[in-house]
């Protein structure tokens, strides 16, 4: 019952468009492009970081270092008694007095974002932070927004925002929402 009740927002094509489109306004808007580097918010925001380094190294005709931040002890979901399973950070680079973009596919409560800003200050002082996202769906728990969004969608606090997006463009790539009854709930 899921599959037929989910809801197509965005195709492959426009996916890509929006892509290219965020790309754009972080390079306009980084101060300094040599102090530009990209940072996916766990594997999540992994494709879609991908995404923006292919589209920003042809923009900026220079490639933009790219690190992988996880956020699991930061989470502030966690219990006592929970066995995270810890993820791997990559940062070959240092994030000193850069300008560091945040991704992540979706935002929704804010609280991904701040636990990522958590982390990411483990790591050093950046000069600016920004977060960049495909999907913005509200309902946000914390004074947490997002510089760079692809989509603004008005969402039930129960729907899913399902994002499915390869790190180069393909026609599988497509948003969906799917209604929090759909799912069982």
């Amino acid at each position: 019952m899921a599959e037929t009740a989910a809801r197509l927002v965005m195709d492959a094509r426009r996916v890509d468009t929006t892509i290219k489109r965020i790309a754009h306004q972080i390079a306009e808007g980084a101060p300094e492009i040599d102090d530009l580097v990209l940072v996916s918010v766990g594997q999540s925001g992994l494709p879609l970081a991908r995404r923006l380094d292919l589209a920003l190294r042809t923009i900026l005709e220079r490639e933009i270092p790219l690190g992988v931040l996880d956020i699991t002890l930061y989470r502030d979901d966690l219990t006592i008694n929970s066995q995270p399973l810890i993820g791997e950070t990559r940062l070959e680079f240092g994030i000193e007095k850069k300008t560091v973009i945040l991704i992540d596919k979706v935002i929704f409560t804010g609280r991904t974002i701040r636990a990522a800003l958590d982390a990411l200050m483990e790591y050093g002082r950046p000069d600016l932070v920004r977060a960049a996202v495909l999907v913005d769906r509200g309902h946000r728990e914390l004074p947490i927004r997002a510089d760079f969004v692809g989509l603004w969608l008005d969402t039930v606090h129960d729907d899913a925002v399902r994002v499915t997006l390869d790190p180069m463009p393909s026609t599988s790539d497509r948003i969906e929402v799917v209604p929090g009854w759909a799912r069982g709930q």
